[in-house]
């Protein structure tokens, strides 16, 4: 109870004789270190703001241009042709009257030198910019590299040679650029002809003509000042109307959930697994703060990505609204809240400045944990108000929740650095139906009981009574890479890094004295019940909607995929099309999700993973067709998937254009037929790859079995199925497929076993080719850079 502590630093009575001051020096040491923590931690950005202000140089570069310029001084030169002695011209009178001649040379020369150095960094960043810019590198072949390339290669590891920090690169990102409106269309024509019959393709290509020539070229124009004048054209409309203004429970439809290792649970006692985790969490958060963590970058390459994400990932709040919600990010929190058996707890994770041991954390956790006290009248569901409706949320939270200890104990939640959730269930692939625990375990991290977990913080980790852990985020202010790159190093730290002792404890020693973990209290009317009950009501159907089926398939994995020369994604993606197309009998719009981090603030780009070719080699096997032809169909699919991946990676999408199109036509007041009928189009196939970005934390050849299950997401359609999936070590791949139980004509079970079909057949295909493919299917660039 550090507020308490600090509260009573000092007393004082009033007595006839005056003021009795009576000073706890114990209480007032641990103020001094905490504030003397705060100020390290400014003074830290500030150096980072300079050191990345001035990258690619360097702050010691400055000394060399002064040096350098003053060297050639001394030899009777001037290297500033004339410029120094115009600004010695120029300084104050002060400075004329208290300055030698030799004085104001001097300081001209460094005003100079500084002015120079100022310039060069300029260029540097400019030059940085202009290379960061070129793409073509992403569409070559392996041994048909370009001379350009080859320069913009060696060109673009100069500049990075130096070590930059995580932000370093933000300002030298170019912008996302805006497609020229003719393009956007006719890719779009492209994408939705195997969907559909000649008379709706007709009638959808005549709305795409009329509205490129009339309406669309307006909208297209405010959308080119939009991106003259915004950091990034898409970012903030995208997650303001598709993230913030959605008014149905984000629990299952957009919030997401991360898994532990499928085979190994480091330690079967909660509270110690609690302790690395929450301690790991808080390591990461160190670096993000210190920026010590390397930029992402594109795999394989020295090609950076857009760290913007991961600004809002610690002390991070969704806060509802009745028209839209809002993000709410503060610079800095000590404490975590915890919730058990239906108690909410703030827990203090700094003493007196120093961040407190996994042994001591296990301690406290262990003091929640033991804790005999119930549940205060209306406490235990009350995080039921974050998985139903956002308006009933938002009137509760003002009405009730504005004032008082409610008010206090909200903000103990929303100004948490996470929070975390002590379960009284065990979960796991374990027992006697470890197939069927997997699913339930997935269930369980997306929506839990519907009360258990605080879906509007950024995320929740969640620890089971047996050990066994995971996440659940909140999509709005990040997308799925950037909580994955956190959970993998959360892993990795708390298995390989911190550690247990051989009883299952987290190592470390305790101080005993620590204060016991803060007890929220609450004043919870029956009127603020009621609501509860009803968005409990209103996320309980929505979770028994939902199924989950996770399995992992180990019939072969990327490695012998890449044999072939074929991408692993592409391989899986024309797989998923065949699945579909047996499950349904027929094809969908499908969504894959692609990145466009390229650019500054970039988020996501849709891959529309349907194309002509993967339809016209789904349609050759299932008609028999010659095991040969089939397998130069499916070259051509995967090389026309690779290029969509890529148009999309380098700002030629086409749903983000269309979409900005749309907000623009809605604040104009004028309505497109066009626009409507394709962004009412349902994804039915929604897929999702969640990527491994830090192998190097994990030996798999020494600890093969500590393998991360990656995670998953609710399905996007009433109709349809969600598919995550992530390609783990050489020779295995999990799939995460939800759908929803009162759609008749989906079961994620009978998905999921087509899948596993679907790239049994493939491979099939490919076996009976017994000569070595020519055709190339991985951009060479990987393997340059």
């Amino acid at each position: 109870m550090a507020e308490a502590h600090q509260a009573v630093a000092f007393q004082f009575t009033i007595t006839p004789e005056g003021i009795d001051l009576q000073l706890s020096y114990q209480a007032l040491n641990q103020i001094y270190l905490s504030g003397v923590r705060s100020w390290k931690k400014r003074v830290s950005r500030m150096r980072n703001r300079v050191i990345k202000g001035v990258y690619p140089a360097s702050p010691s570069s400055w000394l060399i241009v002064v040096i350098a310029i003053l060297a050639t001084m001394y030899m009777r030169s001037d290297p500033s042709m004339g410029l120094i002695t115009k600004i010695k011209q120029h300084l104050p009178l002060s400075l004329h009257v208290s300055l030698s001649a030799q004085g104001q040379t001097m300081l001209s020369a460094l005003v100079f030198s500084t002015l120079l150095w100022l310039s060069l960094i300029l260029a540097l960043r400019f030059c940085l910019k202009l290379l960061l810019s070129y793409h073509q590198w992403m569409f070559e072949q392996h041994g048909r590299i370009s001379n350009i390339t080859k320069v913009w290669v060696t060109l673009l590891r100069l500049l990075s040679s130096r070590k930059p920090l995580l932000y370093s690169y933000q300002t030298s990102l170019p912008h996302l650029p805006v497609p020229a409106i003719k393009d956007t269309l006719s890719r779009y024509l492209l994408s939705v002809r195997p969907l559909m019959a000649d008379p709706d393709y007709k009638q959808m290509t005549e709305l795409a003509n009329h509205f490129e020539s009339n309406l669309g070229n307006r909208l297209q124009r405010y959308l080119k000042l939009k991106a003259l004048w915004a950091t990034n054209y898409v970012s903030d409309w995208w997650e303001e109307y598709i993230y913030l203004r959605s008014r149905g429970p984000i629990m299952v439809n957009s919030n997401y959930y991360g898994m532990d290792f499928l085979y190994v649970t480091p330690t079967p006692v909660q509270a110690a697994r609690a302790g690395n985790t929450i301690t790991a969490l808080l390591l990461y958060r160190r670096k993000v703060n210190r920026e010590e963590l390397k930029p992402s970058r594109v795999p394989g390459t020295v090609i950076p990505l857009c760290a913007a994400q991961c600004e809002r990932m610690f002390n991070t709040t969704r806060t509802p609204g009745v028209e839209t919600d809002v993000l709410q990010h503060w610079q800095d929190s000590e404490f975590v809240a915890v919730y058990n058996k239906g108690r909410f707890f703030r827990l203090w994770v700094y003493r007196a400045g120093r961040l407190l041991s996994p042994r001591e954390i296990e301690y406290q956790i262990q003091r929640i944990l033991d804790d005999p006290s119930p549940p205060q009248p209306g406490e235990e569901k009350l995080g039921a108000l974050t998985a139903g409706e956002r308006v009933p949320w938002s009137h509760t939270r003002k009405e009730y929740f504005s004032s008082g200890i409610n008010k206090r104990s909200l903000d103990a939640i929303e100004r948490a650095a996470f929070f975390v959730t002590l379960d009284d269930e065990e979960q796991g692939m374990r027992g006697e139906d470890p197939a069927g625990n997997l699913d339930r375990y997935a269930k369980s991290l997306l929506h839990g009981k519907c009360y258990d977990r605080w879906f509007d913080k950024s995320f929740s980790i969640v620890i089971y009574k047996n050990g066994k852990s995971g996440l659940n985020a909140e999509h709005s202010w990040a997308d799925a890479p950037t909580v994955a790159h956190l959970w993998e190093y959360t892993l990795a730290t708390d298995a390989f890094q911190l550690g247990y002792t051989e009883d299952g404890h987290c190592k470390g020693d305790v101080d005993r004295s620590l204060p016991l973990p803060q007890r929220l209290t609450w004043d919870i009317s029956s009127e603020v019940q009621a609501q509860v009950n009803s968005s409990l009501a209103v996320a309980q159907a929505l979770a028994d909607d939902v199924d989950c089926h996770v399995f992992p398939f180990r019939d072969f994995g990327k490695g012998r995929i890449k044999k072939l020369r074929i991408s692993p994604d592409a391989f899986i993606q024309i797989g998923l099309q065949l699945a579909y197309y047996r499950d349904r009998g027929g094809f969908c719009l499908t969504y894959e999700a692609s990145m466009t981090r390229l650019f500054r603030e970039g988020r996501t780009e849709t891959v529309r993973s349907c194309s002509n070719e993967s339809c016209a080699f789904v349609k050759a096997l299932e008609d028999g067709e010659a095991a040969e032809h089939c397998r130069q169909l499916f070259r051509q699919a995967s090389e026309r998937h690779q290029n969509l991946y890529r148009m999309a990676m380098t700002g030629a999408g086409i749903d983000r254009h269309l979409f900005c199109l749309y907000v623009v036509s809605k604040y104009l007041g004028v309505e497109s037929p066009f626009l409507k009928k394709v962004l009412s189009e349902p994804w039915r196939l929604s897929t999702s790859q969640t990527p491994v970005q830090q192998m190097e934390l994990f030996d798999l050849k020494n600890h093969p079995d500590y393998i991360s299950l990656g995670g998953g997401f609710g399905p996007v359609a009433d109709d349809g199925y969600g598919v995550s999936y992530i390609i783990v070590g050489e020779d295995m791949i999990n799939f995460h497929v939800s759908s929803k139980y009162s759609c008749t004509d989906t079961d994620s079970h009978r998905f999921g076993a087509q899948i596993s079909k679907a790239l049994q057949d493939i491979m099939t295909v490919f076996s009976a080719d017994t000569k070595t493919p020519k055709v190339p299917a991985q951009p060479q660039a990987k393997k340059l850079l």
